[in-house]
């Protein structure tokens, strides 16, 4: 429910690349028939040299042998969680915005195309496609999914769609925009799926489950099935708001409203009351009482969730200037402060991932043993040896929240929802630019321009220089993970995985490596690609 680690490095492969290939003497600025050029030639490889059926995943080998989402991927497998193929989708749609070329119009069709291939009949997404079938997707999670140790969520297959990882949320919005681009009717069937999807999984209450339609077969280490449970984690709601909010305003669908209304007002009823008055990252549904998910999900309260939280609530206010969504904003605070560590990490991270309902204590998890089959995780009060691929601890802002919450506290409703886009009339445009921006969640009327970030002619001209003879990035792949050999997990652990992020050889969870391999990356060519268009704006 974490994003992995291989999404989690894109910007640490940017870097990378950033300074490994382009640490050389200055470089002119590039003309804007010289930026185009490149565009178009890392473009067209993406096209018509790595994408399978129009989709895409996170990261392949130069020789196209080996392809990793999430996790390894079948050949015959695209990823919609991002950097997938929505989001490469986003960006053909950013390209098109900036040049005017169709070319970039034409391939993002062919990322709907795929995503629309790979849609569930409910309406919603899952982490992947697998243009191979039913039975291809099934065998993979046998084997694949499985044996990934740390990857729950891919150890059993539902076969219905996820809110997680933004996978659906990112692909609804392409489809939106795609829509609204030329209201090409041939896009609007499955989108209307989508917008349906989003509004029949919203519980009463107005949270969303982690997964749709709703399934309860999935008892993993005496836990119960977490996948119906409302679910804050990974910003399940605040995505789905967002999309709301964008279909409120591009197509000015009515049940949009109702919808986003009862959403918002899912974040104060889940609130705890005193003296905890924080949030936990999911919650059952007949008593709306924080539960954990994963086995290294215990039932807690949240320090990040409830920060996030707190964020929204005050973004809510922006939206409505109702001021029930700022009531209890002071208590939250305050009880992030009370919970704080003594002494910040040298990292700088501030809070205990998990505060234990009733006592305040920090609670910590640990792992033992090597792989799925030998291996567990537990939970206590030390802070040793903790997990390496689930933070136990958190950079949180309190000062910044509350100097947030002040201000809004001294503005009147009326000049605070001045810009809000629920207070807009008639249709609104959606954002020029989606692909790597800081987007908030509902400030889309506001940065409906795109945000066009300031780059440098040498930047620019670096980063064209850095194309390859074949028109990719070269870019050091630094997260991996051991390939599916199918040879049985051993029933004794061979060592101590207790703070790895991969067990032993059995383990196919995606781990960092010191040995990186060059190889191709969907999210360095869309950050580079944004930089480009960027480039171009402020050149015009």
């Amino acid at each position: 429910m974490v994003r992995g680690v291989l999404a989690g490095l894109v910007g640490a492969l940017a870097l990378v690349l950033s300074g490994a290939a382009f640490a050389q003497s200055p470089t002119p600025a590039p003309s804007r028939d010289q930026a185009l050029a490149a565009m178009k030639t890392a473009t067209t490889f993406m096209v018509e040299k790595v994408a399978y059926n129009g989709g895409y995943v996170w990261s392949y080998t130069p020789d196209m042998k080996r392809r990793w989402g999430e996790l390894e991927a079948k050949p015959t497998m695209i990823w919609v969680q991002p950097p997938g193929t929505a989001t490469m989708g986003h960006l053909f749609l950013d390209a098109y915005h900036a040049t005017g070329d169709d070319y970039y119009y034409r391939a993002a069709e062919k990322a709907a195309e795929a995503l629309i291939w790979g849609q569930h009949p409910s309406g919603g997404w899952h982490y992947m496609i697998d243009f191979g079938g039913e039975a291809s997707m099934k065998d993979w999670y046998a084997t694949y999914g499985r044996n990934a140790w740390r990857m729950e969520e891919f150890q059993h297959y539902w076969g219905n769609a996820t809110f997680d990882d933004a996978g659906t949320s990112e692909a609804m919005q392409f489809l939106l925009r795609l829509y609204v681009e030329k209201r090409d009717p041939k896009w609007r069937p499955a989108l209307e799926k989508a917008v349906n999807f989003v509004l029949e999984s919203q519980y009463p209450i107005g949270g969303w489950p982690q997964r749709y339609p709703l399934k309860n077969e999935f008892s993993h280490h005496g836990k119960p099935d977490y996948t119906s449970f409302i679910t804050f984690n990974d910003d399940v709601a605040g995505e789905n708001i967002k999309f709301l909010v964008m279909v409120h305003h591009a197509l000015g669908d009515a049940r949009a409203m109702d919808a986003v209304t009862r959403a918002m007002n899912s974040f104060i009823v889940t609130q705890q009351g005193q003296p905890q008055p924080g949030w936990g990252l999911q919650y059952t549904v007949p008593d709306l009482k924080p539960v954990g998910a994963r086995t290294y999900e215990p039932t807690a309260l949240a320090t990040h969730t409830t920060a996030n939280n707190v964020s929204q609530l005050m973004s809510f206010y922006e939206l409505t200037g109702d001021t029930k969504f700022l009531a209890r904003v002071p208590e939250a605070l305050d009880w992030l402060d009370k919970v704080k560590l003594a002494k910040p990490r040298p990292d700088g991270r501030t809070h205990p991932t998990y505060i234990e309902i009733g006592t305040d204590r920090p609670i910590y998890v640990h792992r033992r043993g090597s792989n799925v089959a030998n291996g567990e995780y537990y939970w206590d009060y030390s802070d040793q040896k903790t997990l390496a691929h689930y933070g136990a601890w958190r950079k949180i802002d309190v000062a910044g929240l509350r100097a947030r919450y002040e201000r809004l506290k001294r503005t009147r409703p009326e000049d605070v929802t001045r810009d809000s886009p629920l207070m807009a009339k008639g249709l609104v445009p959606l954002p020029k630019y989606f692909a790597t921006r800081d987007l908030e969640t509902y400030d889309l009327n506001v940065r409906a321009q795109g945000g066009t970030k300031a780059v440098g002619g040498e930047a620019a001209g670096k980063l064209i220089a850095g194309l390859n003879a074949e028109g990719y990035w070269p870019t050091p792949l630094v997260a991996t993970s051991n390939p599916y050999t199918g040879a049985a997990p051993p029933a004794k652990a061979d060592g101590d995985y207790s703070t790895t992020h991969v067990g032993d050889a059995t383990d196919t969870s995606p781990y960092p490596t010191d040995k990186p391999v060059l190889g191709i990356s969907t999210g360095t060519y869309i950050q580079n690609m944004t930089t480009l268009i960027d480039y171009l704006d402020q050149a015009r």
